[in-house]
């Protein structure tokens, strides 16, 4: 059955299926000492604190259509910062056509969907290697919403609020739903691939990988920077410093790492 606008479903009550992005992204770079490792940590505390982290989820939440109840926000000690937005949405009638295409969501324009007791959070996590060669930043975003619409049209906005080297996107539909005469709907929307809802553009940017499992309405893709400059992995100075062998071995190492992450396991 293919679940559109123009074929309306009659549900039994509310949609009170439960619909779950989690963003995962990762930007690493290369500190050489001590000083630039620090450096670096102090700068991903003030480029994603707490404050800028809420006006992010603050735009999320204006895509989405979804009305904020409540925000917790905390910077940590040393490094670290979380944001919690409880989110709800009375119903809206009339929505939008392209809100149930399975296509890029908006940046700054609005899209209208159905939403209760719904939350978005973001937690980052600020690391390094013991040898202070690798440092990694990790941020976790995740929305959850229940409606006719799917978080993943908040993706495209998420996707270029961060500076990202590798990204884990994961997406589910959880629980059911019933129409009129009680038959239960597990999705109300058709979806083949995440990527479809990132635009082409950014996946040229990508290598991407799907493992999906369709019969579960469970969708994951993973995406690794294509092209790469050693520059933009260097803190406090370029390559044009480094010896060829330097810039070699510092190259391999942040392969390594990218990969490493990529695949989700250790690459002996």
């Amino acid at each position: 059955m293919k679940l559109t606008h123009e074929k309306a479903i009659e549900l039994h009550g509310f949609n009170n299926l439960t619909k779950s992005l989690s963003f995962n992204m990762y930007d690493i770079c290369f500190t050489r000492t001590r000083e630039e490792r620090e450096a670096y940590l102090n700068y991903i505390d003030e480029q994603y604190s707490a404050e800028r982290l809420t006006r992010i989820l603050q735009d999320v939440a204006d895509i989405i259509g979804a009305h904020v109840l409540n925000i917790a926000s905390q910077d940590f000690e040393p490094t670290g910062a979380s944001v919690t937005f409880l989110i709800s949405e009375a119903p809206v009638h009339n929505p939008p056509l392209e809100i149930f295409e399975e296509s890029p969501g908006p940046l700054m324009e609005s899209v209208v969907l159905q939403l209760d007791k719904s939350h978005i959070t973001v937690h980052t996590y600020p690391e390094y290697h013991p040898d202070e060669g690798i440092s990694t930043f990790r941020a976790d975003i995740d929305v959850s919403t229940c409606g006719e619409i799917s978080p993943l049209k908040a993706l495209h906005h998420l996707i270029r609020s961060f500076e990202t080297d590798v990204m884990t996107i994961d997406y589910r539909v959880r629980g059911f739903t019933r129409d009129k005469d009680g038959y239960k709907l597990f999705i109300d929307h058709e979806i083949s691939s995440i990527q479809n809802y990132i635009p082409d553009d950014l996946i040229d940017m990508f290598d991407m990988i799907d493992v999906n499992v369709y019969q579960e309405n469970i969708f994951h893709t993973k995406c690794k920077l294509r092209n790469f400059d050693l520059n933009n992995y260097l803190f406090g100075y370029t390559k044009d410093k480094l010896s060829p062998e330097e810039a070699a071995e510092i190259t391999e190492r942040i392969h390594f790492e990218m990969d490493e992450i990529f695949y989700g396991k250790n690459i002996i």
